[in-house]
């Protein structure tokens, strides 16, 4: 996220009354609707791209890297604070617009971020209309039994107002691109209300995974405790995967696994790695699975078959590759790290990756 401390004292009391209450950000959706009617009847869109996977897994290069490709439409840093209202927000706040500069995010972890920048902003449409998945305890897993006609109508028409906002003079139908990685908490849902969508997990070798979800986690925990707003910014955007807000993913296998573990070993982490995949592996037929140190390494390759993938033109292969690296290998102390949980990890690590 953009670094919370350069919230002015007004953009703090605007964010708060965004986020005071779901019924707010849905009014101004419904004023929005009215205003710019005739604007959105003749935006025309393709399938949608939800790029998943759990935290750390290389989904916001994922996203950055396809951001490149000017008729891809995701949600930017700039439409907070009143995300359900892409349009009348981007009207309203053009008249005292921040300046695009970029600085590094909240993770600390090399990758530079500004008000331009794509982000995880659509979680706030789920909280808002099924707020039944959001348990104390964790987040529940959506199913397309969980389908709602007003909900899906609204999401819909929200990714049609975001091409209408990013894709202006692009020939041809936008596309929504989502990067939210609580969306592997409800593949089997997004398939029922988009069966055409294409849907990206990324999958990182799990010990330097769970490892870094270890370390965000410690990060956030200090994060949470020096600065409270940063905190109610990640609560109110629907981001709990880390920290003092940190719930997991209810999936099936997750309670028995981690079963005497905490947050504060590695050994959790590998546990939630495991079910995270069990479960994305269940529902294969719907999704792709991307080797996110395969595409790493491969170069111009990995912008090639992501143009191959997402039936894009083959022209925006270079722009897409240049955002990935080759990974360093994990230290010796990681690499000497013994238990089976990653011995589990690993076992299903090379099942997903042969099939």
């Amino acid at each position: 996220m953009v670094a919370l401390n350069n919230y002015s004292r007004l953009d703090r009391l605007i964010h708060r009354i965004a986020f005071s209450s779901p019924g707010i950000q849905i009014t101004a959706a419904e004023i929005e609707e009215r205003m710019f009617q005739s604007d959105l009847k003749d935006i025309e869109t393709g399938p949608p791209i939800f790029i998943t996977s759990l935290p750390r897994a290389g989904t916001t290069i994922l996203l950055t890297a396809l951001n490149s490709v000017p008729d891809l439409a995701p949600h930017l840093y700039r439409d907070m604070p009143f995300l359900m209202a892409p349009l009348l927000w981007s009207r309203l706040s053009g008249k005292f617009g921040k300046q695009a500069y970029l600085q590094e995010r909240a993770h600390g972890d090399g990758i530079t971020i500004g008000f331009d920048s794509p982000e995880a902003f659509e979680e706030v449409i789920w909280k808002a209309f099924w707020p039944e998945f959001f348990k104390l305890d964790g987040i529940a897993l959506g199913t397309a039994q969980d389908f709602k006609d007003e909900a899906c109508t609204f999401l819909k028409r929200h990714f049609k107002k975001i091409v209408a906002l990013r894709c202006k003079g692009q020939p041809g139908p936008g596309r929504y691109i989502s990067k939210n990685n609580g969306n592997i908490s409800r593949l089997g849902l997004i398939s029922e209300i988009f069966p055409e969508a294409d849907i990206l997990v990324p999958m990182r070798h799990p010990l330097t995974h769970a490892a870094s979800l270890h370390r965000q986690h410690k990060n956030f925990l200090t994060r949470h405790a020096d600065d409270p707003f940063s905190r109610r910014y990640m609560q109110d955007i629907g981001h709990f995967e880390f920290g003092t807000l940190h719930r997991p993913i209810l999936f099936e296998d997750f309670a028995r696994l981690s079963d005497g573990l905490t947050p504060a070993c590695l050994d959790y982490w590998l546990a939630y790695w495991i079910s995270a995949f069990r479960h994305i592996n269940q529902h294969r037929e719907k999704l792709q699975i991307l080797g996110y140190e395969d595409m790493c390494r491969q170069g111009n390759t990995a912008g090639i078959n992501l143009c191959e993938r997402l039936d894009l033109d083959i022209s925006h292969a270079p722009d897409i590759a240049r955002h990935f690296r080759p990974v360093p290998p994990p230290d010796a102390t990681l690499a000497a790290y013994r238990s089976p949980l990653r011995d589990q990890a690993e076992a299903l690590y090379r099942q997903c990756s042969e099939t």
